[in-house]
């Protein structure tokens, strides 16, 4: 039984929150009422120039914004070309885990996006933080691969975040590299009831070349029913150069092994709109230039499964 409160639920907080903040929902630009209605982008970044505000971690210079802002309604623009009606917004990690940003486009555009925050999973109150994050509305929690992944698995935080996440009903979402794939099946064998969302097919192919060791490794999660692939960011595998059609028969494997029903469409914007790549090269790939899915097929790595994992 999720402890956090529903997505329902949260509209209603998240319309309230916004208007004590003197918030309007956007005009025009509301979730569509029937679930089945466009397209859902799974992984989306966005931030502000606004850094008075809105400040950056002492991490990250300034020069690391680039581009200097990808705001909501810059990104919907690109969305509503092609439409895509809902959108997953991950956690910048240009702010750490200060979610004001994200939280308040979620408010500002009610029903369109679902969040997945940035969490500390080595801190001592790991679960405490879960809490109060699922209560604002986030259904997912991102894991950054910085070096440290071969110590996940016997990590006591680590554990209790997944323990909490496949109670609670909330998606753990790894950023890894290929290397790291390891890690995150040892954590799935512990924690077979958790959902897990690997963000970029864990990143197999950014090395320019889709290896067949890390792609067999990411294709053997299939055999935990509850591990889900981002099949995104074309843009930085493979040959990198749309229309991505060298991506295909990792695709296919990838399809193979999860079914659709496990895998979801994701542009990683801002970064897919960058110099000759573009939004509606990405959405193109899976919904008009691969004929081995089905219109059943598009219609779950387009929609259902990210629906059924960040808005359900």
């Amino acid at each position: 039984m999720k402890t956090s409160i529903g997505r329902r639920s949260f509209l209603g907080t998240g319309l309230a929150a916004g208007a004590a903040l003197g918030l309007a929902p956007a005009a025009g630009w509301a979730a569509p009422q029937d679930s089945d209605a466009g397209w859902i982008d799974a992984h989306v970044h966005v931030w502000t120039s606004d850094t008075k505000r809105y400040p950056i971690s002492p991490r990250f210079k300034l020069s690391d914004m680039a581009p200097p802002s990808f705001t909501p309604e810059e990104l919907l623009r690109h969305c509503r070309q092609e439409n895509v009606r809902r959108i997953v917004l991950i956690q910048m990690s240009f702010y750490e885990f200060d979610h004001r940003y994200m939280l308040q486009a979620m408010q500002e555009h009610p029903g369109v996006f679902a969040g997945v925050a940035l969490i500390d999973h080595q801190s001592d109150d790991v679960e405490a933080k879960m809490d109060a994050l699922a209560d604002q509305g986030m259904r997912g929690f991102r894991l950054h691969s910085r070096g440290d992944a071969k110590d996940w698995p016997n990590s006591d935080t680590m554990a209790r975040l997944w323990r909490k996440a496949g109670r609670d009903g909330l998606a753990v979402c790894p950023l890894i590299n290929p290397g790291d794939i390891q890690y995150v099946d040892a954590l799935c064998k512990r924690f077979p009831e958790t959902t897990v969302v690997v963000d970029h097919f864990a990143r197999v192919g950014v090395s320019g070349e889709i290896e067949a060791k890390p792609l067999a490794a990411l294709c053997r999660l299939a055999r935990f029913p509850n591990v889900h692939v981002k099949t995104s960011a074309f843009y930085a595998l493979g040959q990198k150069s749309p229309p991505y059609d060298d991506l295909i028969p990792m695709i296919r494997q990838v399809v193979d092994a999860f079914g659709p029903k496990r895998l979801m469409w994701a542009s990683d914007c801002p970064y897919q709109v960058q110099g000759e790549h573009s939004y509606a090269a990405s959405i193109s790939l899976i919904r008009d230039r691969i004929d081995f899915l089905s219109d059943d097929d598009k219609q779950w790595m387009l929609r259902g499964t990210a629906n059924k994992v960040f808005f359900s």
